[in-house]
Parts: structure tokens; C-alpha cells; sequence
């Protein structure tokens, strides 16, 4: 099976498998996956889905916001393949599917916390269940909230200036040009499938409410199509809030504003069903 669910240290994560990890970091020990099926089925489900190249360090951080919150937390990586042939990236988000609807997680009220590219990996993941809603029923009812944090959002050379940027920086220009032929040549299997993507994101099955971080100056996220797609949703219904911020880094408003990224964080929290679970423990 490409995914597998254990109950271990980020540290030692094989970066193709979702990690699921309990309790606080002090007291979450490596061990079997066996142990992993002995988690709480009442606690919420924090999805993470991670930025490209994340280090171990950068995640425990988030990790650590939702684990002293009472969570479970399930890391979920992003790889560049994925991206470059949204097909593998589609099979991969049909196996984070299914974990989400093994026995340990099925009745679990999910949180979703996707950065950068990310929110792609769980565009994945929402494809199949627009796809097969039949088979796939109960994940839309569950998350009661999902979060976005410096969402790559705009043109495709913006996607194409991500790869320069998270592949080599010193060959950014280069990357980016490579990037826009390669999409060219094979836009069936790339362009297209990134503008369904789009298309499936702008009108998502998860009404829940929603949170955005991003900045002004940020080349991955364009700030004014992330606003448009604010506005989208909450002409649908969504109760969605934001934190713009005039300078910033891609994938780091945590590191540059955290009393800011924390005090915003925390309210919208608070504002979810989940929220009396911790003040319980």
C-alpha cells in the first residue's frame, strides 16, 4: 500500500506516508502501527497538508498547535511528482481517501490544515469524492472547518514560479521556463487538469468554515484571485475569514507574525464545534 498510518516522531516520517500522531509531543513515543489503531476515536482529526520539502523541524511546529489542543494530528506531504502529473497525484489522493475512511478515523470530526501546495494535494482528495460521492460519502459532513495557509492561487506561471522557487532558487528563471514548455507540451495531462482543479476548489463540497493567511507580496499566491475566490464562497454560503498581511514569506506567516498567525488561529478555533474538547481535558 503507498500510504501507511503510524504512530511515530516526524523526525523519522517516510515522506510519501501520512503520519498520525497522538497526545502531546512529550508523550508520543515511536512505535508499531498496531499502536496506531489504539488512538481515540473521539478525539478531532487535524489533516495537515504540507508544503513541499517541509522540513521535520518547520511541521512539528504546527503539529504541536493542534496536538496541545487535544487533536490528533495526521501529516499528509506534498510531493513535486504529484504535481508535475496530476494523474499519480490523483492516485495519491485516492489512498489519503481511503485512510481517512479506515475504522480509526471514520467517525472522527476533521479539521483540514493545507499550506502552499498543499491545498492542491487536497484538491486531490476532495476529486474523488465529488467523483464517487456514493462511495465516498461522510468526509464533506465531518470537516468542520479547513484552513489555508499562503495557498498557491493564480496564473499557471504562477505555479510555474513555485517550482523554481521550492526546486532550485539559484535556477529559478530557468525552472520557471522549463516548467511553462513542459506544460505546453503536455497540457491534456497537466494545464487542463490544473484548471479542473481550480475549477473543482472554487466550487468545493466543504461548506465548512473556512480561514486564509497569505500576504501582498507573495509571488505563489496572487492576493487579488485569492480574494475573488474569498468572495466566490462566501457568495455560496461559506463563512470565511482571512489575515492579509502587506509583507510576508510563502510558507512561513507563522515564523514572521506568530503572536498575529496565533491570535488569529486561536479565534477561529474557538469558533468550531471542537472547541470545549480541550477545556474537557
Amino acid at each position: 500500500m503507498l500510504l501507511e498510518v503510524v504512530r511515530m516522531d516526524v523526525s523519522s516520517a517516510d515522506p510519501s506516508s501520512p503520519l498520525l500522531l497522538s497526545d502531546s509531543p512529550s508523550r508520543t513515543p515511536a512505535s508499531s502501527q498496531s499502536q496506531s489503531h489504539c488512538a481515540s476515536t473521539s478525539r478531532p482529526l487535524l489533516v495537515f497538508f504540507s508544503w513541499l520539502h517541509a522540513q521535520p523541524g518547520s511541521v512539528t511546529k504546527y503539529r504541536d498547535l493542534y496536538l496541545d489542543r487535544g487533536m490528533d494530528v495526521l501529516v499528509v506531504q506534498s510531493s513535486v511528482m504529484y504535481f508535475l502529473w496530476p494523474r499519480w497525484g490523483l492516485d495519491y489522493g485516492l489512498e489519503v481517501l481511503k485512510v481517512l475512511e479506515e475504522p480509526q478515523f471514520l467517525e472522527r470530526v476533521v479539521l483540514i490544515h493545507a499550506t502552499s501546495i498543499g491545498g492542491f494535494t487536497f484538491t486531490q482528495v476532495l476529486h474523488h469524492v465529488t467523483q464517487a460521492p456514493e462511495t465516498h460519502v461522510g468526509l464533506n459532513q465531518r470537516v468542520i472547518g479547513h484552513i489555508y495557509d499562503s495557498l498557491v492561487i493564480g496564473s499557471l506561471e504562477h505555479m510555474a514560479i513555485g517550482l523554481g522557487k521550492s526546486l532550485v532558487p539559484a535556477l529559478e528563471c530557468f525552472i520557471k521556463n522549463a516548467a511553462m514548455l513542459y506544460f505546453w507540451l503536455f497540457k491534456t495531462h497537466t494545464a487542463d487538469m490544473y484548471e479542473r482543479s481550480i475549477q473543482l476548489f472554487h466550487n468545493s463540497p466543504i461548506t465548512a468554515p473556512a480561514f486564509f493567511f497569505f500576504s501582498e507580496n507573495d509571488p505563489l499566491c496572487n492576493s487579488s484571485a485569492l480574494e475573488k475566490l474569498i468572495d466566490l464562497w462566501k457568495e455560496r454560503g461559506v463563512a470565511v475569514e482571512s489575515r492579509k498581511w502587506k509583507e510576508s514569506t510563502h510558507a512561513a506567516h507563522l515564523r514572521c507574525h506568530p503572536d498575529d498567525y496565533l491570535s488569529a488561529l486561536e479565534k477561529f478555533l474557538t469558533s468550531l464545534p471542537i472547541s470545549y474538547l480541550k477545556a474537557k481535558m
